[in-house]
């Protein structure tokens, strides 16, 4: 097998002991009371309980999560560790449960603390928004709308883009269309239709299955100009530009060493970022 990268240490018997004996040592300091004397609390622990919290641990996964993350193979990580690939294999499975030493050398090879084997587990960010429960809400301020939309991401909490489906109602004599502007980025992909969408002074023609990304500190509206509404899923990052775009190179950068033109939504969070309101930036 080909031996990669994996940045794995291998472990040496003062370093193990070392790691292991202040582990017991807090341990042991943790039950000794006032007096001096070890102070046990009279209690019995079930042995079914025990083994309950170990598989809810689930420290067998987390052990092969580490090993594939770091494209190692189980005789690879026995020779950092000590410890056969037979019992490895056996420590994934959750056949056998492995002991604090055992642990230890595991959790150094990956440059882990032992606590990453017993922390809850992060939750993923999962959020599904039927299309039931969905709010049609008209354009903010107008008496006769030029549009409606729909929130796709009402349930997510502090999220950092906003995503809708706008319906555009097919161009009208004696309706204007309403300029706005917000911080930050708008991306538009049209579904059906076709759409004006006038940026600062331009005015731009966009059909099906056009998609446009602009700054939205620019002023700009919408005209359906199909002869049926025309629908789009619209998303506003909350996020201010890092500097305008502009039309010459993509890939420049400014004194500061930060590229120009990029949208600080897809740089490292800035510290400047301004949180929006949870409702579409049209009006």
């Amino acid at each position: 097998m080909p031996k990669n990268n994996t940045s794995a240490t291998t472990l040496d018997a003062a370093a193990l002991n070392s790691v292991t004996a202040t582990l017991e040592s807090e341990n042991l300091s943790s039950s000794i009371g006032p007096s001096g004397v070890v102070d046990l609390p009279n209690l019995q622990v079930d042995g079914e309980a025990a083994e309950s919290f170990i598989a809810e641990k689930r420290i067998g996964e987390r052990i092969k999560h580490l090993r594939l993350k770091k494209s190692m193979g189980l005789v690879e990580l026995g020779r950092h560790t000590g410890l056969s690939a037979s019992f490895l294999s056996q420590l994934e499975t959750g056949r056998v449960v492995p002991t604090l030493r055992n642990l230890a050398r595991i959790a150094m090879v990956f440059s882990k603390d032992l606590s990453y084997f017993f922390d809850p587990e992060p939750q993923t960010l999962f959020r599904l928004h039927r299309r039931v429960e969905r709010v049609r809400l008209p354009q903010t301020g107008a008496d006769d709308p030029a549009y409606f939309f729909e929130s796709l991401g009402y349930l997510v909490p502090d999220r950092q883009l906003d995503p809708y489906f706008a319906e555009f109602l097919p161009e009208k004599e004696g309706r204007s269309p309403r300029a706005h502007q917000h911080v930050g980025c708008e991306f538009l992909y049209l579904l059906s239709g076709t759409l004006d969408v006038r940026h600062g002074d331009a005015v731009h023609h966009v059909e099906a299955g056009d998609a446009i990304y602009f700054d939205a500190n620019t002023t700009h509206s919408y005209v359906c100009t199909s002869k049926t509404p025309c629908t789009a899923v619209i998303v506003t990052l909350q996020h201010p530009l890092l500097m305008t775009l502009g039309s010459g190179s993509r890939s420049s950068h400014s004194g500061s060493g930060k590229p120009k033109g990029v949208p600080a939504a897809i740089l490292p969070q800035q510290a400047s970022a301004k949180k929006m309101s949870s409702r579409m930036h049209m009006q």
